[in-house]
């Protein structure tokens, strides 16, 4: 069975980004339902790992606390990610940089990742494109092409169905790279290999100077 994490950064409950990821995690499900599999949802919030992570960031050797480390576990073992923050003076939140600061940078290797934001109105949207992408594309995530953003006025109202499309369009790339990745649905994604993460005892050691210059004649 696939797990796909949804991550939300908000800091109010509920919030606008809640709901934001909510939706996604429900239509990503609800695609993978359809092509027929099961999927395990785990939702985090990160406002209430906001103490774990600052001691984690401030503590001698980085102490992560149980709560912490279950969260960084299941995003290292997710299949798919959802991640959604709030934009906060032109990018993502603090809470939601801390989180992957305090991730080692192999973790999410591979993972189909899905992206969205809110903010209170459309003329934060670049965000996706100019500060979450590049974040996971340091990551090497597997983002797919359709991100989500959503601003006040799109929940309800004249927007309402704009958002509800694109949401679904998004879900379903990430549903669509979560099987094929996994190779969880028989006739759908037959021979295609399963992502492995990478692990510490996978990355060569880097060769010193000297060894770098032995030989070199120039």
């Amino acid at each position: 069975m696939p797990r796909l994490v949804d991550i939300s950064a908000g800091l109010s409950t509920p919030s606008s980004t809640r709901n934001l990821s909510d939706q996604l995690a429900g239509a990503t499900a609800t695609a993978i339902t359809a092509r027929g599999e099961q999927v395990e949802t785990t939702t985090i919030e990160l406002r209430d790992l906001a103490v774990d992570m600052a001691q984690a960031m401030v503590s001698a050797g980085g102490v992560v606390t149980p709560a912490l480390a279950a969260a960084q576990e299941a995003v290292t073992s997710a299949d798919g990610l959802i991640l959604v923050t709030p934009v906060f003076t032109a990018g993502y939140s603090g809470l939601f940089k801390m989180f992957f600061d305090l991730l080692d940078t192999q973790a999410i290797d591979g993972t189909p990742t899905l992206i969205g934001a809110t903010a209170g109105t459309a003329r934060h949207s670049l965000v996706l494109d100019h500060a979450i992408r590049p974040l996971l594309g340091y990551l090497r995530a597997a983002v797919v092409p359709t991100g989500v953003f959503a601003a006040t006025e799109d929940f309800g109202g004249s927007h309402a169905q704009e958002l509800t499309d694109r949401v679904k369009r998004a879900a379903a790339e990430l549903a669509t790279l979560m099987l094929a990745s996994e190779n969880t649905v028989a006739g759908l994604a037959q021979g295609v290999p399963t992502r492995a993460h990478a692990t510490a005892t996978d990355v060569q050691a880097t060769p010193s100077f000297e060894d770098l210059l032995r030989g070199h004649e120039g």
